[in-house]
């Protein structure tokens, strides 16, 4: 029996045998079946706004307008959603002033060769795109304070647009319930004081933080926040198939057309926890796997379905290396132990970079062993207290021998940040 998890573009894969115990959990709607074309199912949506008028009335009358779109570390296929929204917007408003606002949070800046590599090349050399700066005061105007007390400041193009609209995509998000929606917002185009502000902490460990829940998520109220002070008038948020194909899209007002997103996302996703003693995890491929950081999150997921004291093996290619300097350096010379710590306890004004990354890691491995299988250096994942592996097959072998069992059952999450595991 082969086991086959996507790694960077590719696939990693190793071979047991065919009487072992292996489950593998997937969300049931990840393969496009109804032979649909993507764009067709973009239009569609546009044309059948939820809770708001077409974009296209929207824009009557308007002439500035600003489109946020998500980062080069996101799969949102923008070179759909933009031009289609873009021409909604000069259907009614031909000359129209639009500036593409590209939401990094607080990743780092997206390249010349990302936003050909994502938008493509004729967009890049006909529209107006700016890169969102979270440290650049400049570009930041002060909106008051959030519900959970921090300053709210946002990128001043979008407060001086006469329509704000966002593209996106919706799965299971570890800290904010659901990724889409509000979120190009806060963390898109916030502020780094203001992204620190809600992720802190406190937050981290608060019950209702988690995967598939936005009521009562203290975050999700900090984004919704800022969502509706910024006057994010208009959507188009999709949903993914296990290929990064467009398999659902919803559209219209910033909470209503969410929503019914994630019930959409939520009714895919949600699947039945099987815990075993090694649990094989992956972010489901490039871009998402594309740096420690982010591959972050596949670990999380895995740490709900692996036994007490089991292993675990995070498969993420990471081209990008670790993806957060401070995430990195928070683990230098220290025990995974420390790390959670110091953390745990920190105020929520002293919330530092990356820390909820460094956080949730750290807790995890205070409970069990991580092997990572990665092109990132082995320095790198040695510095996390994780042990490296340059195969899959090599990974479940150091699995094995931890466990001292070499027929020990396995739960595998080929695209585990896609589920919402009960």
């Amino acid at each position: 029996m082969e086991i086959r998890v996507p790694f960077g573009e590719s696939e990693s894969s190793c071979t047991v045998s065919d009487s072992r115990k292996v489950t593998v959990l997937r969300a049931k709607g990840l393969e496009k079946t109804d032979g649909k074309k993507e764009i067709d199912i973009i239009r569609d949506a546009m044309a059948n706004p939820i809770g708001s008028p077409p974009l296209s009335e929207l824009a009557r009358g308007k002439k500035k307008f600003v489109a946020i779109t998500s980062d080069h570390t996101r799969p949102v296929p923008s070179h759909l959603t933009l031009p289609l929204m873009l021409e909604e917007i000069r259907k009614t408003s031909p000359d129209a002033d639009i500036t593409v606002l590209i939401g990094v949070g607080t990743h780092r800046a997206t390249t010349k060769e990302e936003m050909v590599q994502k938008f493509g090349a004729e967009f890049v050399k006909k529209e107006h795109i700016v890169v969102h700066d979270p440290n650049d005061e400049s570009m930041l105007v002060n909106l008051g304070i959030l519900p959970s007390g921090g300053q709210c400041l946002i990128n001043r193009l979008a407060m001086e647009a006469d329509l704000l609209i966002a593209d996106g995509f919706i799965e299971p998000h570890p800290f904010a319930g659901f990724s889409g929606g509000r979120k190009s917002i806060l963390p898109g185009i916030a502020s780094m004081v203001t992204v620190l502000s809600c992720h802190n902490a406190e937050f981290a460990l608060h019950p209702m933080v988690k995967p598939g829940i936005l009521d009562g998520n203290p975050v999700h109220e900090d984004m919704i926040f800022v969502g509706r002070k910024s006057r994010l008038a208009f959507i188009l948020n999709v949903v993914l198939d296990a290929k990064k194909k467009v398999t659902a899209a919803f559209a219209g007002e910033m909470d209503k057309a969410h929503r019914k997103g994630c019930e959409f996302v939520l009714e895919l996703s949600g699947v039945e926890s099987v815990k075993s003693p090694i649990v094989i995890t992956s972010n489901g491929g490039y871009p998402l796997d594309q740096n420690m950081y982010q591959s972050n999150k596949s670990i999380q997921q895995a740490d709900f379905v692996s036994a007490d004291g089991g292993v675990i093996i995070a498969v993420n290619e990471c081209r990008d290396g670790h993806g957060g300097e401070m995430f990195f350096n928070a683990f230098k010379g220290k025990t995974p132990a420390e790390v959670a710590e110091e953390i745990n306890k920190r105020e929520r004004e002293k919330t530092q970079p990356d820390q909820w990354a460094s956080q949730f890691l750290a807790n995890i491995m205070v409970r069990h062993p991580i092997i990572f299988v990665t092109k990132a250096p082995k320095e790198m994942v040695e510095n996390f207290s994780m042990k490296y592996a340059a195969t899959l097959e090599e990974g479940l072998q150091m699995a094995e021998e931890i466990v001292k069992d070499k027929s020990a059952p396995i739960t595998v999450l080929p695209e585990s940040i896609s589920l919402i595991l009960r």
